[in-house]
């Protein structure tokens, strides 16, 4: 397959991310904020609570969630509901739901900047909230847009003109320590996604079977970047006993989490 084919108009090769960007505590009045930018792609997300009390229909013996999603122009449509139905399932499944039972935190999501990988953003940046709002977290979840051409090559952080051109991609979020790929023919079970290291996945378009675990495999390896990258911008507030914390001791003391969070 010829150099030529692949193009990107912004000169990145296929695997190559837009710079990213990280602030946190940004929002004084909320519990904590983040601010997450890939390239022309803006999210600003705002954590409040926990706040005692849950919705109707929820279980009072676990914390809630709630994603509020708020686009940069307009009203929210049916791709902003389907949004936050998808946020706020991978966001339930990373936070502890036990430690603060009978409670709702909502996160609210403000598009500064749309230029694809949206959603994947949008995640980044949830993340990187509840952590400063010190909302006790399993681990960290880290997303990232994959593309599939028309000539089946696989590119990594699709801008908008990308995307609108693409076959299909797939939206995919991992824990910050990959574990594996999934195997041939397997599918994750709801209750542990963890086991084949993906927590959600969402695609667009008609993706063959070969091309979808082509983005696994290189949307995994990506992942470890922007990993390594959430971690580094995390560390950057955080006391330096803490700071060497990973999301697996935050397993292992889910407590650790709570102390990194912007004091009350």
């Amino acid at each position: 397959m010829g150099a030529m084919e692949l193009d990107r108009a912004d000169g990145r090769t296929p695997n190559q991310l837009r710079p990213l960007a990280c602030s946190r505590s940004i929002l004084h009045r909320a519990h904590g904020s983040a601010r997450w930018s890939q390239g022309d792609t803006i999210v600003l997300a705002a954590v409040y609570g926990p706040k005692s009390g849950t919705r109707k229909g929820e279980n009072p013996e676990k914390a809630s969630i709630e994603v509020i999603w708020k686009p940069k122009t307009g009203q929210i449509g049916q791709q902003e509901k389907e949004y936050e139905m998808i946020l706020k399932r991978t966001l339930q499944s990373i936070c502890l739901l036990t430690i603060n039972p009978n409670t709702i935190t909502s996160v609210i999501l403000q598009v500064v900047g749309d230029d694809g990988s949206l959603l994947p953003c949008a995640i980044n940046a949830s993340c990187a909230a509840l952590v400063d709002a010190g909302i006790p977290l399993k681990y960290l979840a880290v997303a990232i847009c994959c593309g599939l051409t028309e000539t089946g090559s696989v590119i990594l952080d699709a801008t908008k003109v990308e995307e609108q051109k693409m076959q299909a991609f797939a939206y995919l979020v991992f824990p910050n320590s990959p574990l594996s790929v999934l195997p041939k023919g397997q599918s994750p079970k709801d209750d542990e996604p963890l086991e084949h290291g993906i927590i959600t996945s969402v695609t667009y378009g008609a993706m063959p079977e070969h091309g979808y675990f082509n983005c696994l495999e290189r949307g995994c390896a990506a992942s470890a970047a922007i990993s390594e990258f959430l971690r580094k911008s995390l560390q950057k507030q955080v006391p330096e006993d803490i700071s060497r914390a990973t999301g697996l001791s935050w397993k292992r003391n889910p407590y650790l989490v709570a102390q990194i969070g912007t004091p009350r």
